[in-house]
């Protein structure tokens, strides 16, 4: 190639990567929102663990305020806990779930 191609060439793919980038930029836009989402969900987590006594507060005072009602979710969270791990144990050992987790 002569040296004034190799200039229009390289001018052209630097037009095309800036065109690329801002289509990627517009593009991003969309999972802007659920990674915001996403984000303040895990500072909320990492916040309830560094302070784990103001959810085991809260717990307590349903607890004594509402004895009934803290027996009830506690065993509809049981039940969804216990039926997780079934539904996990089950996956694994599912013959694909075995195949991914080998590569």
């Amino acid at each position: 190639m002569k040296p004034d191609e190799l200039v229009l060439r390289q001018q052209r793919l630097l037009q095309r990567s800036a065109q690329l980038r801002l289509t990627l930029a517009d593009q991003l836009q969309i999972v802007k929102r659920p990674l915001a989402v996403a984000d303040r969900a895990q500072t909320a987590l990492q916040w309830l663990y560094r302070n784990p006594l103001w959810p085991l507060g809260a717990l307590m005072l349903v607890l004594v305020l509402r004895p009934q009602r803290a027996v009830l979710w506690g065993g509809r969270l049981w039940l969804a806990w216990k039926t997780f791990e079934r539904a996990r144990n089950w996956m694994a050992t599912l013959p694909l779930q075995r195949f991914l987790t080998r590569n």
